[in-house]
């Protein structure tokens, strides 16, 4: 056997057990699940203390509110490192208003380190139609995935957001756009979709400072001004949910990224990009799960060389463990959860043209940590970071590991 055929198909191998592993979890999940969160994904970004005031249909009309998350870092990198250091990394603001009982209005405004940056990550109006039926407009969460409308870092028990949700999918991604979403319940079902047209990403998704396919470069410059090249992306997910067991869902996005024409001279032929996720969120007795895999095909031009691949994947797996429920002084019910994380993404699913070995540019990660929840609002995380590295021509891998501790908190 050739080794590239070899390693087809151990990537190939690699990539089938990951999925196995995760469906193989929801259908024992469906067997042993106990109670899960409620909400369903395309809905999080509503279901925030600062909009709802203790019981759900206790809904105010009008309302602000926020986050706030800071951590400390110490990272070495093959025996080198810079030191301790402390990050506040971010602060943001919600407005919510219930204009009327069917329409609704929702932005969110982020500060990263302080001023260094300010993004509006939400400015959208919901018309209910009907609740199969929902209008939005304004600048929106693509439903790439689990992680893009659900990433308020008081919801999650680790520090950092996940490298396939982050450096596969571009999230956070913020677009403008406009589209419809509803819930259809089903007996002891709920189905959910969205469906969105929005201007996209743009060129810098292979032009740009990381050398390589990169979706989250591609965003940002005139996003929420024009399209780059008149042709709007699509963005869809469909959901399943059962308030007893869990979700599993199933999202794409995709369209033309790069500006092929500009004052009616053709500069190049439309490129394509696109993405599939599946994710799951689930809990098997007191575990509760979170996995997201996705999946992006993008056509590259043969002039920017083989280390911008056509093909990249990646998957995260969360396990999330309540240890020990105590008081504190006059504090009750902490919850002590044990947290693991285990996560892979590969920018380069593709092969050398020359020798047709395998091209590298791969990461795998654990992440084991222990979180103090004090409420579904305010958590304090320990998390320790592991991390192989190899590069585009498959070095030994640089190994990076640290720990952190950091808090985040709704207001």
């Amino acid at each position: 056997m050739t080794r590239k055929y070899i390693s087809d198909k151990v990537l190939r191998f690699g990539r089938l057990t990951s999925l196995i592993g995760i469906l193989s979890l929801i259908v024992a999940n469906w067997s042993y699940g106990q109670d899960a969160d409620s909400v369903a994904n395309k809905d999080a970004i509503f279901a925030r203390p600062f909009i709802f005031q203790g019981n759900v249909s206790q809904q105010t009309t009008t309302a602000i509110g926020g986050y706030l998350e800071g951590n400390t870092n110490y990272f070495v990198t093959n025996g080198v490192g810079d030191g301790f250091s402390m990050e506040m990394r971010r602060f943001n603001i919600f407005l919510y208003s219930s204009i009327s009982d069917r329409i609704r209005f929702l932005s969110e405004l982020e500060f990263e380190h302080g001023t260094e940056e300010i993004v509006l990550e939400t400015a959208l109006l919901d018309f209910e139609l009907h609740p199969t039926l929902i209008f939005r407009a304004g600048v929106i969460l693509p439903p790439i995935g689990y992680f893009n409308q659900n990433h308020d870092s008081p919801k999650w028990e680790f520090i950092n957001r996940p490298l396939v949700s982050t450096t596969i999918l571009p999230a956070t991604l913020s677009e403008i756009g406009f589209g419809f979403h509803g819930n259809v319940p089903v007996k002891t079902l709920r189905f959910t979709y969205e469906v969105y047209v929005t201007n996209g990403l743009n060129d810098n998704v292979i032009a740009n400072a990381d050398n390589r396919t990169s979706l989250a470069s591609g965003k940002g410059g005139t996003l929420f001004e024009e399209d780059n090249n008149g042709s709007p992306n699509l963005s869809s997910r469909i959901g399943m949910k059962s308030s007893k067991y869990g979700e599993l869902g199933l999202s794409y996005y995709g369209g033309v990224y790069n500006t092929f024409k500009s004052d009616g001279l053709n500069l190049d032929i439309k490129r394509r990009l696109d993405v599939f996720a599946l994710d799951v969120n689930f809990n098997v007795s007191k575990l509760r799960i979170i996995g997201e895999t996705a999946w992006v095909n993008a056509d590259i031009p043969q002039t920017f060389g083989q280390q911008y691949g056509s093909k990249q994947w990646g998957f995260h797996l969360d396990l999330i463990y309540p240890l020990s429920t105590f008081n504190l002084f006059s504090i009750e019910r902490i919850i002590l959860n044990g947290n693991f994380r285990i996560e892979r993404v590969d920018y380069n699913v593709d092969h050398f043209n020359e020798t047709g070995t395998n091209i590298y540019d791969e990461v795998t990660a654990i992440v084991p940590g222990l979180s103090l929840r004090f409420s579904r609002s305010t958590l304090l995380r320990a998390n320790y970071s592991y991390h192989w590295e190899r590069d585009f021509f498959g070095n030994p891998a640089s190994k990076t590991g640290g720990f952190q501790f950091g808090f985040a908190s709704y207001f």
